[in-house]
């Protein structure tokens, strides 16, 4: 068992009788202690500040201040510090009330020297025990602190690492469709937009922009004589182009992760429609998952203001009209009306993601 060393920091001895004063530093010197001394209370309060003491011994009446008014100085600048108070028989009850008061203990005069050095022993023993239990709980914080932080650390890497791959594996879907290098940062950038105006927290609008980035990942298993097909398509050619919805469910689905499953609803949901005319399993109003029908209306806004091998761009103000009024082929009624309202209010930051990220 580790010894504990009592004697190590130094003692404090205060008594206004320089006899008292001169044999209690004696005493505790010849038992090995470190002693400092002051017959002057105010001076003896200067002192202590000077110092770290593991005991304080001082009479209980002297002029200036009493040892109370000390003791009491003392337990205000730190309670740990045993104070032990040396008093007459008439100050009994007044050593009653110190100890009352965070005294550790009062001697009684005329002392003998064992009692009081024992007094002096456990003082300063229950201040090293204070003060190893106080180096032990910052020793255990600061461990928790760096465990904390290299949990944080690796957190940090393992998020960055999974939007690099989701990055990459969106930047596979972008090498497959050639006319829109741009089109999976922009569906991104509307995406966290749109869920910000409906009130979804930044957290929560962080993960549906970046699994958004992964909406149309199927693409890379449709052929290359339909994905980039100059014509229009042919019914048999239309229905493969629609798989990619079920094919990009396929490949994210099954993970354990919140943003790969929320990517993998988002390829399977983004082409539902609010009034059940959208594929693949023609879901109608709230059978389609939020962010189906947040990344949907993103789809077609960038969609329509992109140029494609069969279509030229439209202007903003043409998008929005189209969406908002439709033109025969998209309709409001295609769209959520909480997130097409959502949109309506925040169409010029729309305009300005696409202005500012638009394929040159």
């Amino acid at each position: 068992m580790l010894e504990i060393k009592e004697k190590t920091f130094p003692i404090l001895i205060v008594d206004d009788d320089q006899f008292v004063l001169d044999y209690l530093t004696v005493l505790l010197q010849d038992a090995g202690y470190l002693t400092f001394s002051s017959s002057n209370p105010s001076e003896a309060y200067k002192i202590f500040l000077s110092k770290q003491f593991s005991c304080v011994l001082t009479d209980i009446k002297m002029q200036g201040f009493t040892g109370i008014e000390l003791l009491k100085k003392i337990q205000n600048f730190d309670p740990d510090i045993p104070v032990i108070l040396m008093t007459a028989h008439a100050e009994l009850d007044t050593a009653i009330e110190a100890i009352k008061l965070g005294a550790f203990d009062f001697i009684l005069k005329p002392f003998r020297s064992e009692n009081l050095l024992n007094c002096i022993k456990k003082a300063v023993r229950q201040f090293r025990a204070i003060q190893a239990e106080k180096s032990y709980k910052y020793m255990l914080e600061e461990s928790v602190r760096q465990k904390t932080q290299q949990l944080s650390d690796a957190l940090a890497e393992l998020t960055n690492l999974n939007r690099e791959i989701i990055q990459r594996l969106a930047t596979v879907a972008e090498f497959r469709d050639t006319d829109s290098a741009s089109h999976f940062s922009r569906i991104s950038l509307f995406t966290k937009e749109i869920a910000k105006s409906l009130g979804i927290d930044e957290d929560r609008a962080d993960v549906l922009s970046l699994a958004s980035k992964l909406h149309d990942i199927g693409k890379i298993a449709i052929p290359d004589n339909i994905l980039l097909k100059s014509g229009s398509l042919s019914e048999e050619e239309w229905k493969v182009m629609k798989t990619h919805t079920v094919i990009g469910n396929k490949i994210l689905s099954g993970s354990s992760h919140e943003t790969l499953q929320i990517a993998a609803s988002i390829a399977l949901n983004h082409h539902e429609r609010w009034d059940g005319s959208g594929y693949p399993q023609g879901l109608k109003g709230e059978q389609i998952p939020l962010e189906g029908r947040i990344v949907i209306i993103c789809d077609q806004y960038d969609a329509l203001r992109s140029k494609r091998h069969y279509k030229e761009t439209f202007t903003h103000n043409e998008a929005f009209k189209i969406i908002t009024e439709g033109d025969g082929r998209t309709k409001p009624e295609h769209f959520d009306p909480d997130v097409l309202y959502a949109f309506k209010k925040i169409e010029d930051i729309f305009n300005d993601i696409y202005e500012m990220h638009k394929d040159m």
